[in-house]
């Protein structure tokens, strides 16, 4: 299962904070079916085939803080195991054109990964970390920074990091998680 985190809404669309659901909708456009609301799972679902695995992705129709929710749903009707989920969320504490995958950790703040990691009653999952950066890095209140749009120039590094992020992805369900990270973690 690989979960984007984001804020549902045309409003969110875009943001920092949806960084994480960015990446899933390119895996989504280049290996399933397309997406599709389920209610019952608080969640839009896209099912295709990577390397021989059936994948189900999941971006939460919560809002952030209550993503654990959807994640918890979904992974117990389909019976996935929390080191088969992969959530993938900004992180404000790399800079922007940085990818970490890690094969499990704390919520460093987040609070969708706080909500996940709640819900499914672990830190035992991996997650892929798309850097966002901080606006000054002596601000600890960085909700409007998240919580708005990449300007021009961001955009371009954008683009690259989703397609960096989708191909780890794939490096993931088609090799390792070691492999993976090796292969694709990069600080900028």
């Amino acid at each position: 299962m690989i979960v984007g985190l984001g804020n549902p809404g045309d409003e969110y669309r875009g943001t920092r904070h949806n960084a994480g659901a960015m990446v899933v909708d390119r895996f989504v456009a280049s290996r399933c079916s397309g997406w599709r609301r389920e209610r019952k799972f608080f969640a839009e679902l896209a099912t295709g085939d990577c390397g021989g695995r059936k994948v189900v992705c999941v971006k939460p129709l919560t809002y952030m803080n209550l993503s654990g929710d959807a994640v918890a749903a979904v992974s117990r009707f389909y019976r996935i195991t929390p080191d088969q989920v992969l959530v993938v969320a900004d992180d404000a504490d790399l800079p922007l054109g940085a990818i970490r995958m890690r094969p499990s950790g704390g919520a460093g703040g987040h609070n969708g990964l706080a909500s996940v990691i709640q819900r499914l009653g672990t830190q035992e999952f991996p997650r892929q970390r798309i850097g966002v950066a901080r606006p000054v890095q002596a601000v600890r209140d960085i909700a409007s920074h998240v919580l708005g749009v990449f300007s021009p120039d961001e955009q371009v590094r954008l683009n690259e990091v989703l397609e960096l992020a989708d191909r780890q992805i794939h490096c993931w369900l088609e090799e390792s998680l070691g492999k993976a990270m090796s292969l694709f973690n990069r600080s900028q």
